[in-house]
Parts: C-alpha cells; structure tokens; sequence
C-alpha cells in the first residue's frame, strides 16, 4: 500500500522552514534586536531551510559625521564582519561603487540582479563576480529595496552560493521572499540606529540616550554631581577678525580636536560648543573614591589635550593655538531647558556659571588651568593656591589653584 501525502508531508497548517524565517524576521522588526544579531539570525535560518548559501551581504547608509554607509558579511563557519565605509572626498559614488552590480541596480532602478559565475551561463560583468567565483562561488543573487527616499535611501545586499550547480529556482523564490522581510526588519533598526546617531553626535551620549528614553520635555532631568570642565580658545577674536571664515573655522575644528576629543578619550560628555568654548562634564558614580576617579579622568583629559595642542601647532601653517581651562566640581541639574517648543539638554546652576568665571579668570592671572578647592580636594597634590578671588556674578569668594610647578 502506498503512502499517504499526511504518510510523507507536514500536516496541515504548519509552516515551512522559510515561513518560520520570513515569521521570525517580522518579529524582530517589532523588536529591539541589533541589525548584527538580525543579519545573523536570518542566514542560519535560511541555511536551517535548506537554501545553500555561502555568504550574505547587506550595506545601508547611517547618516553619521564619520561614516556615510555600514555594511554587515556573514560567511559559513566564520564570525559576522561589521564594516563602516568613510564619506568620499567626491561624494558617496567612489569608482570601486560605479563598477558594482549595486550600483547597476540602484541607478536602473533594478529590484535583483543574477548572475551565473561558473559553466556556460556564467557573466562575470562585474570585477567583484571574478572575484566571488574565484574564491569558490558559483552563482551570485543580488538585491536593492529602496526604504522611499532618494536613491541612497535603502538596502543593497547579496547571496552566494558554492554549490557547484548554483541557486535552484526554488532557491531564489525563497530569498526574494525572505529579503523583503529582511527590509521590513533592517528598515526599522536602520531608522532607529539613524535616531541614535544624530542624536548622540549632536547631544552627546549621556543626553542622546536620555532623550531616546523619552526626557524630551521642558524641566525633564536630575540632579546630578560631576566635574565640570570649561575651556577657551584663545586669541580668538582676533582670529575671528582677521582670518578667512573657512581658515577661522579649520583653527576652531583643531581646537576642538584637542579640547573636547580629549575629553571623550577619557569619557567625558561633551555639552555644548559655545562660540569658541568647551562645556563637558565628567559625572561621579556611587563608589566612595567616585569623586576621585572623575577628577584623574578630566586631569588625564587635560594632559591629552595639551599634547594633542602641540601635535596640532607643528602640522599647522597658520598662528599657533592656545587655550585656557577651568576645573570644578559640584552639583549640577543636568537635563532640557527652553521653551516648550524647542529645548536644549544641558546643565544649569550655580556650579556651572562658577566654573566658567573661574576660566574668565584664567587670563587675568595669565594661568592655563585652574581649579577650584572642590576639584582640588579629590585630585590630590600637584596644586598650588592662588588665594581667594570674587568670580564676576558669584557672591562667596573661593579659593582659586593652579597646577604647581614641576
């Protein structure tokens, strides 16, 4: 008696090993997991379904000040590669893009693109397909989902196989219907990854992530104890007056490289750029020694700046950079203030407007780097007082310090 189809099938109602893919994509889409596990999770379903790749490809743009695209490589029996591609000094289309079937698809408005690499059939019009074919693939399948934006405004990704008679059409039946959950799902993280970027490089990390969280009100924020850092250009003006404006911004952007990149070395948050000023602080955990700690960091940040200064001074042909900087230590509300409509998050209160007459100071006493006692307190020795000083707009007088000698 021969078998029955329930004898030798799935029953019924119970979905493919590509349904369960495409299902579990979708999931992620209403997810928060990262594009990396995404990617990963999707190619071993796609092999646990019997479809034979070798390697997976995606790239998107990320719209961030360092990198214009990111792309993600997945390969059989090898960890998941995470590559960020710089902006071209032309813009986006750098010849290496323009010989790339990527390129024939977005231009032509093209959703895939086959090509054979080995046999009768193969089509090697591409540089990158010699080069999958030499390195054992045997049929290549590529895709382009435009997320409804500009041209640049999607995905571009890839399948290889090195299976010697290449994608069955079943096979690709099955990754067109799998890449388009996979936009589905990549759109969403891609979109949320975008947020994360601009909000993070315009606000900083500690304020990036709370306004994600949701501190988007005016008055939203806390109250917290940090290091202070404020720091100045000097000879600015006269830069500003006499200077090129393209000449004048370059010499802020090196100054800027030394001071605030200094700080986010040692993992200071970066407030606010005001003119030609530094704001940032270095914020106290719980632990007892917490004061102490943040004070070595700013002080490690401040040694970094100044030899980043002399690095910077000897590659430049203009004016050589100084700068002046103040140190403080206290409690500081940290989070948005404006008006209702548009708000700035950053920190207000009696500590930061000390922290900046302290600097103000800086020139009068022809000193680089100040301190406050609070700061002093817990940075150990190294400090000589310069006594006590009324700061312009703070009632009490403080005890204002300098780095000692040697």
């Amino acid at each position: 008696m021969s078998d029955s189809p329930s004898d030798t099938e799935p029953a019924t109602g119970l979905p493919s090993p590509i349904d369960e893919a495409a299902n579990w994509l979708i999931d992620q889409a209403l997810g928060d997991t990262s594009l990396e596990d995404l990617f990963q999770g999707c190619c071993e379903r796609l092999i646990q379904a019997g479809i034979p790749i070798s390697r997976g490809y995606v790239t998107f743009r990320i719209l961030h000040p360092l990198y214009f695209s990111m792309g993600l490589t997945w390969v059989t029996g090898e960890p998941l590669l995470h590559e960020n591609y710089g902006h071209e000094p032309r813009g986006p289309l750098s010849d290496d893009f323009k010989r790339s079937p990527f390129y024939r698809m977005i231009m032509g408005n093209e959703h895939t693109l086959r090509r054979r690499l080995v046999g009768d059939q193969a089509e090697l019009d591409f540089p990158v397909l010699a080069e999958f074919r030499d390195a054992g693939g045997t049929d290549y399948l590529g895709f382009a989902i435009r997320f409804g934006g500009n041209e640049f405004d999607g995905m571009a990704g890839s399948w290889l196989t090195d299976r010697p008679s290449g994608f069955s059409q079943s096979d690709i039946q099955s990754l067109l219907r799998i890449q388009q959950r996979l936009g589905v799902a990549c759109k969403m993280r891609i979109r949320e990854q975008i947020a994360r970027n601009v909000v993070t490089t315009y606000l900083g990390t500690l304020a990036g992530q709370r306004v994600l969280d949701g501190q988007i009100q005016r008055g939203d924020g806390e109250a917290m104890s940090a290091v202070i850092w404020y720091s100045d250009l000097r000879g600015s003006t006269v830069m500003a007056d006499t200077l090129p404006s393209d000449e004048f911004v370059q010499a802020l952007n090196d100054y800027f490289e030394c001071a605030a990149g200094a700080v986010q070395a040692e993992g200071g948050e970066i407030l606010a750029f005001i003119g030609d000023a530094v704001l940032a602080i270095f914020p106290l955990d719980d632990a007892p020694d917490g004061a102490a700690r943040a004070c070595a960091r700013a002080l490690s940040a401040s040694k970094g700046a100044r030899e980043r200064l002399v690095a910077v001074n000897a590659r430049r042909s203009g004016r050589p950079l100084s700068f002046s900087m103040a140190l403080h230590l206290g409690e500081v509300r940290f989070g948005n203030i404006g008006v209702p409509e548009r708000v700035s998050f950053s920190v207000v209160g009696p500590t930061v407007n000390e922290v900046a007459r302290l600097e103000a100071l800086t020139k009068e006493l022809d000193q680089p780097v100040l301190a406050s006692a609070a700061f002093v307190q817990h940075s150990g020795n190294g400090w000589q007082s310069l006594g006590e000083f009324t700061l312009r707009g703070v009632g009490k007088p403080i005890e204002v310090f300098a780095p000692a000698e040697g």
